[in-house]
């Protein structure tokens, strides 16, 4: 499952660019580390990829991934890749109905949010020895972990960040960017009482995707998701009321609304109406093709803020090795390619996906963007929901109670037992 309305929630959300000057684009530890992820005993051979490899990817990437590729058959001339994109509504069905037919591809890029179930289902090869993990992005890596085993790499990624009018801003009398929770909040009031706006930031109160925003602010105060055993749900915790709390709070005193039409995000910062938000890389592009010429320079962005913690969302896709693939080897040797830095870097350039290897941010197509670098430093900071079969039922009950709690006015407390209550009894699945 995939944590974007279809294409751009990904867990896993998908990636796009930043870069103002290009249009909306379509959305780690070390292996010796206790919690890592265990590798396979298993090794890659030497020498090229050979023989016959099918690909699975989704949407623009199922588009693209073929001229990447063709790079990786140059080098590797004994081998033939065959690219079979999947559109975001038919995938999910597709994936499951190989796996019980046994009819999957060698290889293809999974949602993180799909890890779980795809490898309860003992659809997945485990990663190979050979894969330097620290060369990812902590909690992308994350991703790739269930029950302690590693499944496949990160290939792309994608954080939230608060996006922000730097003219009003400076009307505002903003001259230094909060760090903390209270700093955020004073900068939202802020735009209200001295730039007009309407309302200081745009939180998307209630329906799909709701959890998304207000987990950051829970991580951030310490919660989690799921025990270490990932067996059991802790949602119930002061820490999840604390960042419950500071969410509301943001209706509570009107500096966000519920009034505000869904799916006009963009044109709602561009006309002042709330000119602040939280999401991820894709709406800078998409800020500015609504905003024109005009709005590009007055586009900002900066780290959630702290309190323990100042933790956003990861989201992105991995790229995985299916079991019963007939050339795992070759396979894995194209996983490992898809790893390289210069292979992510060119990958940005020609899909706007943002790099989960953390030195391909180092190219300057990425560092000289006026925006991308801070998203880079957002992923230091980063986590994802733990790769349980059941997350999509849970996410889904999430969104109900924050709406509630949201629309009317149910309390912290009673929102957090009313989530935990029906994550139980869902349970976290699998065997």
């Amino acid at each position: 499952m995939f944590t974007h309305s279809i294409r751009r929630r990904l867990v896993i959300g998908c990636a796009a660019t930043l870069s103002l000057s290009l249009a909306l684009a379509a959305c780690g530890r070390s292996t010796d580390s206790p919690d890592a992820g265990a590798q396979s005993t298993t090794t890659v051979s030497d020498g090229p990829a050979t023989g016959n490899l099918t690909v699975w990817a989704m949407g623009t990437e199922g588009e693209n991934l073929p001229k990447l590729l063709e790079q990786f058959q140059q080098a590797n001339p004994g081998v033939k890749v065959t690219v079979t994109p999947i559109p975001w509504d038919a995938a999910h069905n597709k994936f499951t109905t190989a796996i019980t037919a046994q009819s999957v591809p060698d290889a293809a890029m999974v949602g993180s949010t799909w890890m779980g179930e795809f490898a309860d289902l003992g659809a997945l090869d485990p990663t190979p020895q050979g894969f330097d993990n620290s060369s990812f992005f902590e909690g992308a890596l994350d991703t790739t972990k269930v029950k302690d085993v590693q499944y496949g790499v990160p290939w792309y990624v994608e954080t939230r960040l608060v996006y922000y009018r730097k003219d009003l801003a400076k009307k505002a009398g903003i001259t230094t960017l909060p760090t903390d929770w209270a700093g955020l909040k004073a900068m939202a009031k802020a735009m209200q009482d001295k730039a007009g706006a309407k309302y200081g930031i745009n939180l998307q109160p209630g329906g799909t995707g709701s959890w998304e925003t207000v987990m950051p602010f829970a991580w951030s105060a310490g919660a989690e998701i799921t025990g270490d055993d990932q067996k059991s749900f802790t949602l119930d915790t002061p820490a999840m009321q604390e960042g419950l709390q500071y969410f509301q709070s943001y209706f509570t005193d009107k500096i966000a609304g519920t009034d505000l039409p869904p799916n006009q995000t963009e044109a709602q910062f561009v006309n002042g109406t709330a000119p602040m938000f939280i999401s991820g890389p894709w709406m800078a592009g998409s800020v500015a093709k609504v905003g024109g010429p005009a709005m590009k320079p007055n586009i900002g962005v900066f780290q959630l803020p702290k309190n323990k913690t100042a933790t956003s969302f990861v989201g992105g896709a991995n790229f995985a090795v299916f079991k019963n693939s007939k050339n795992k080897d070759s396979a894995w040797k194209l996983v490992k390619w898809l790893s390289e830095a210069k292979t992510q870097a060119a990958w940005f350039k020609l899909s706007t996906d943002l790099p989960a290897v953390k030195s391909a941010w180092d190219d300057p197509t990425i560092a000289d963007d006026p925006l991308l670098p801070v998203f880079g430093k957002q992923l230091e900071d980063a986590k994802a929901p733990p790769a349980i079969v059941n997350w999509e039922q849970v996410a889904a009950a999430f969104d109900a109670e924050v709406e509630k709690m949201v629309k009317a006015g149910q309390s912290p407390a009673d929102t957090a037992k009313a989530i935990q209550t029906k994550a139980s009894q869902i349970g976290t699945g699998g065997s």
